[in-house]
Order: C-alpha cells, then structure tokens, then sequence
C-alpha cells in the first residue's frame, strides 16, 4: 500500500468507526479473503456444471468490493445518525454550561446521558483520550477529523474559538443548536423532494406494467374470442 492509500483507508475506518478495531491492511487482506472466496465458490459451481468458469473472474472482483461497501454503507449510516443526534447533545451541553458547568464536565454530561448512538460513543472516546492526557483542544481537533462532518467540524470550531478568547459558551452553543435542527429540516426536506424522483423508476419497470396487464387482460381476451386477434 502506498502512503495514500493507507491514510485514505485508515479515515474511511475512522468514519465507520472501526480505527479501533481494524487496521487498513486487515481490510486490504479482508478483501483478498473475499476475492478467493468468490472465485472458489464459482470453480466449485463449475465442477458440478452449474456455471460457467469465465464467471470466476467477475466473482473474485464482486467479492473484493463487498468489503469496501459495507465499510462505505456503515460510514453513511453512522454519519447520518450522527447529524440527528447532533442538535440533542448541543442542547444538553449547553444546559449543563448553562447550570454552571465547565466544558469538560458538560461533554462528560453529553457522554452520560445523551441518547444511545455513535455520537455518544465519540464524547466518550473524547473524555477518555483527555483522561489520558491529551490536550482537550487536540482531543476535539481529533474528533472532528475521525468523524469527517461539517457540522461537528463547525461545533468543535465554535467552541476552541470562545475558549480561547474567553467568551461565554452558552450564547456560542445554542447558536450551533439552531443552526443544526435547521439544517436537519433542510436536509429532510431536500430527501421529501427527491422522493418522487426515486420512485419514478420502480413505478415503470414493475408496477405499471402489472397495472397495464391487468386492465387489458379482459379486452385482449373478448378479442381473441371473437376472432378479431
């Protein structure tokens, strides 16, 4: 693996949230598993005379992919669970500001009783890197890069700004908890739009034909009765 690659890897682990867990050359292996895999599957069909042997090589390409896709399919659900949870967790860190907590207490506030969920798990890992004896500033500049979202990059951005020129949290926080819960009626919004267009295509390949069948099916019977077909 070049250089690249492997840091590509390595932040597309961070999104799913599996840099803990798996290093990118245990994806890379990961895949060549999958890939033999596919292939042997095929050259066992093939002895039994159920497929083709030239189908051994798009086996072994499909069973390459799977991997990188689950991996891609859990980083976007991640992410997307993580910008509905966003607005929450400002607005139980700012209550905890608010009620004269310091930041570190209100993130531990976040990380106790914020629902369920990655973001959760991220606040968590956050305490425990500073527990450890990161820098707080460098543990929320970690956290916006392993998660890669613009919205936590804006939050993180937000809050070293007030902290280091001793502004007042809470004003800062609520700010970014209206600027969240308006981007997530946006984007709902946006994916309300998109609806029909998605649905266009399924409406013509599978249910308008059934629906035309079934309506021409007596005429095009009463014609072949009468001999007109």
């Amino acid at each position: 693996m070049s250089a690249l690659q492997y840091e590509r890897l390595r932040e597309l682990l961070a999104r799913a949230g599996l840099d803990r867990v798996l290093a990118p050359q245990e994806l890379i292996a990961a895949q060549v598993v999958a890939a033999a895999a596919g292939a042997f599957v095929v050259l066992i069909a093939r002895a039994s005379g159920a497929l083709p042997a030239w189908l051994g090589a798009p086996a072994a390409l499909l069973g390459a992919a799977l991997p990188r896709i689950a991996l891609r399919d859990r980083a976007a659900r991640r992410r997307h669970a993580i910008l509905r949870q966003l607005p929450h967790d400002i607005d139980l860190i700012t209550l905890a500001v608010e009620a004269g907590l310091n930041l570190g207490a209100a993130l531990g506030q976040a990380a106790q009783h914020g629902p369920p969920g990655p973001l959760r798990d991220e606040w968590r890992r956050l305490l425990r890197d500073v527990r450890a004896g990161q820098p707080r500033h460098e543990a929320l500049h970690a956290l916006a890069a392993r998660l890669a979202v613009p919205a936590v990059s804006s939050v993180v951005a937000a809050l070293l700004a007030a902290e280091r020129q001793g502004a007042s949290l809470a004003p800062i926080l609520r700010a970014q908890a209206e600027q969240r819960r308006t981007e997530r009626f946006l984007r709902a919004e946006r994916l309300a739009m998109e609806a029909p267009v998605k649905m266009l295509f399924p409406l013509v390949l599978c249910i308008f034909p059934g629906t035309f069948a079934i309506l021409l099916f007596p005429v095009v019977h009463q014609l072949l009765s009468e001999g007109v077909l």
